[in-house]
């Protein structure tokens, strides 16, 4: 009896699992290709072996415009409350994304697009905060200067690589 409960939760798990992954390469496929310049902070963890912590400059516009706390809580709690949002970013002819306005639930305009954010600890957060490669290959992404990544329709967006400032996509030497 046990083990046929056990069978029956364990094909569920993985056909959840599965599906979570065909969204996410669908994602991939069929997403809007953007570039939100990076703002680079820490390019190594001891704990997590090599990575690039990643800010965004879109990120840095979305807090300026976000509401602030009042003075009293700010001594006790972050400067911008949790919370989920969209915004809408204007692309360049390089598909860069450029911060507009904080979406009050109107529909981006042609040549706009809508992003999903996150406030979390008082800071604005985009898809990932981390971008993690080979041990040993630091110095081929100390030039990184986008991230590129595939937007879907909800505002989701998905970290696909690394570019340069001539959007040339960053990929390491294996030696």
């Amino acid at each position: 009896m046990y083990s046929k409960i056990a069978v029956i939760a364990l094909v569920i798990v993985l056909g959840l699992v599965n599906w979570s992954i065909a969204g996410k390469e669908k994602h991939l496929a069929e997403g809007k290709v953007i570039y939100l310049e990076l703002a680079p902070v820490d390019p190594r963890s001891l704990m997590q072996g090599d990575y690039m912590a990643l800010d965004y400059q879109v990120a840095r516009a979305v807090y300026k415009a976000l509401p602030k706390r009042t003075e009293e809580y700010r001594r006790w709690r972050h400067n911008v409350a949790a919370s989920d949002g969209h915004t809408i970013v204007v692309l360049d002819e390089n598909k860069v994304a450029s911060f507009k306005t904080i979406s009050a639930g109107q529909a981006p305009e042609k040549n706009e697009i809508l992003l999903k954010y996150r406030v979390r600890n008082g800071a604005v957060k985009f898809a990932t905060n981390a971008f993690f490669f080979q041990e040993g290959h630091a110095k081929y992404y100390t030039s990184a200067r986008y991230g590129q990544f595939r937007v879907d329709d909800k505002g989701e967006l998905l970290l696909v690589g690394m570019y340069d400032k001539q959007f040339k996509k960053i990929e390491a030497k294996n030696e």
